[in-house]
């Protein structure tokens, strides 16, 4: 009995899953962090409702940013803080930052 025991006990502490942790670049930290700046960016229901009138649902432009490289992901968030602070934004600048962001999406 004391060795079905033990051989249960010690298949049960090799058969629990082991986590193994890694180093994350500054670069990846970055990118992660743009990238949820601009998600938060098609969150908003002002953008949500010009990409509905242009026919893209907000979850596939969610995917769409998902889908972009870093460095795409970089450029659209350095375009992000060209734009003026405080509500200045006009519709011609949101429309472009939308168009910009499909373009990029799609050339993928």
């Amino acid at each position: 009995m004391k060795k079905i025991l033990g051989g249960l006990l010690l298949a049960f502490v090799f058969a629990v899953p082991q986590a193994y942790a890694g180093l994350v670049s500054t670069d990846q930290a970055a990118a992660q962090q743009e990238r949820e700046r601009v998600k938060a960016l098609i969150e908003r229901p002002e953008v949500a409702q010009q990409m509905e009138k242009m026919g893209i649902p907000a979850k596939q432009a969610q995917g769409r940013v998902d889908a972009m490289t870093d460095e795409e992901v970089r450029y659209l968030a350095g375009r992000l803080e060209a734009v003026p602070a405080g509500g200045q934004i006009s519709s011609q600048n949101l429309l472009l930052i939308i168009l910009i962001i499909l373009l990029l999406v799609i050339l993928l």
